[in-house]
C-alpha cells in the first residue's frame, strides 16, 4: 500500500496568508498575457484586469469546494475574503486617489465571483466548470467568441484551482 504523502501541519492565519499572497501574486497574469494570441479581438489590458480577477476569486471558489465537508472551510474562507476585503480597499482608495473618482474593486470581486457561479448554476449537469469559466472569461473581457480570451482564462481557472488543490492536501490545520 502506498504511503499517504505527510502533510505540514500550519496555522489557520498561514493558509490564509499564503493563499492571499497566491491569490493577488501576478507572475501566471503576466505570463498569460505575454502568450495572447496578437489575433485576440479583445484589448490585452482588459484581459490583463480580468485575468486577475478570475485568480482571485477562483481561489476562494477553490476553498469553498475543496473544503466542503472541513470544520476549517468557513474559518479558512472568512480569512481569505476578510485578506482580499482589506487589499481591495487599500487598492480602491489609491486607483480612486490616481483617478479623481471613487471604486470600489471589492464589489467589482464579489460581481465576477457572483457572475461566474450563476453561470456554473446554469451549466448543464455534470460540467466541469472550467467549460463554463472560459466562454464567461472571453465575454467578460468583450468578445465571448474570441478563442484566445476563451483559452486565456480557461489556463487560469485550471492552473489556479490545480495549485490551490495541491496545497490544500498538503497542509493539515
Amino acid at each position: 500500500m502506498a504511503e499517504e504523502p505527510s502533510q505540514t501541519p500550519i496555522t489557520l492565519e498561514t493558509a490564509v496568508a499564503d493563499l492571499f499572497h497566491y491569490a493577488i501574486d501576478r507572475e501566471d497574469v503576466k505570463w498569460l498575457l505575454a502568450r495572447l494570441h496578437p489575433e485576440a479581438t479583445v484589448k490585452a489590458a482588459t484581459v490583463e484586469y480580468e485575468l486577475q480577477l478570475l485568480k482571485i476569486v477562483s481561489v476562494g471558489w477553490c476553498i469553498a469546494y475543496s473544503l466542503e465537508q472541513s470544520p476549517h472551510k468557513a474559518a479558512l474562507l472568512e480569512g481569505y475574503w476578510q485578506q482580499v476585503r482589506d487589499y481591495a480597499h487599500e487598492l480602491s482608495h489609491t486607483t480612486g486617489l490616481v483617478l479623481g473618482h471613487d471604486i470600489d474593486y471589492f464589489e467589482t470581486l464579489k460581481a465576477r465571483l457572483d457572475h461566474y457561479l450563476a453561470a456554473m448554476a446554469r451549466a448543464p449537469e455534470g460540467s466541469e466548470p472550467v467549460a463554463t469559466i472560459g466562454p464567461q472569461f472571453a465575454a467578460l473581457c468583450g468578445n465571448r467568441e474570441d478563442l484566445h480570451a476563451l483559452m486565456a482564462g480557461s489556463k487560469m481557472f485550471t492552473s489556479t484551482v490545480g495549485r490551490v488543490r495541491q496545497y490544500l492536501a498538503a497542509i493539515t490545520l
